[in-house]
């Protein structure tokens, strides 16, 4: 059971707590099945990851919203869909390529595969994207991951958006499922790799939960 800690204060996240919040995010993801896929040496993971994550936390603040709480034991990364994106040209993609490198290395093309593979798959509709929520592991069921999620959700109900994400066990299922989630096709990785829950929450007005979006082929 998780109880909710009603000390707990979400804010903006700032440049000031990239420290502590990229440690978070990398301990976080630091175990669970798409880990392993990615990256199955773990001493290996730790030193992607810490790079990795501080990729995304800058890019999480100049490009999406970041927020965090008062402790900074929790942090999610969002992000605005709200039109079609842009197709990438091939220096877009070299681009792209060069930056995974740097931080992946070895690991580059399954990283990239998971990248194709979660572009080719975003919901056409309007909505915000959830690509980040991560809970510092000490810390776990004090209500840190709820708290962003209803955060957020507050925002975006006053804006009438819905929210896409996607979720890699069955205990991230279980919370989106909670703040009124559906479930969505399921994002099989190859070689053995470990299937994805896509996940979408209505906007409101809606009628109950609404199904799963339809989303259009993308070049990868």
């Amino acid at each position: 059971m998780t109880t909710i800690d009603e000390n707990l204060v979400v804010r903006p996240a700032t440049e000031a707590d990239a420290g502590p919040l990229i440690s978070v995010l990398a301990a976080a993801f630091h175990e669970g099945p798409v880990a392993n896929w990615l990256i199955p040496d773990e001493a290996d993971r730790r030193a992607v990851y810490q790079r990795y994550f501080t990729d995304a936390f800058h890019q999480g603040l100049d490009h999406g919203q970041v927020y965090t709480t008062s402790d900074r034991t929790g942090v999610a990364i969002w992000y605005s869909r709200l039109g079609p994106a842009p197709t990438p040209t091939p220096a877009d993609d070299l681009a792209r390529l060069r930056a995974v490198e740097r931080i992946a290395g070895a690991y580059t093309p399954r990283f990239m595969v998971l990248k194709e593979m979660f572009d080719a798959v975003q919901p056409d509709e309007p909505h915000h994207y959830l690509a980040f929520l991560a809970v510092d592991p000490t810390q776990q069921n004090r209500g840190i991951g709820a708290a962003l999620l209803a955060d957020h959700h507050r925002r975006l109900d006053d804006l009438g958006l819905p929210v896409y994400l996607e979720a890699s066990n069955r205990n991230n299922q279980r919370l989106y499922l909670r703040h009124g989630y559906s479930s969505g096709p399921a994002i099989a990785l190859p070689e053995e790799g470990p299937a994805i829950l896509q996940m979408w929450r209505s906007a409101p007005g809606d009628d109950g939960r609404t199904p799963f979006p339809c989303t259009k082929p993308r070049r990868q």
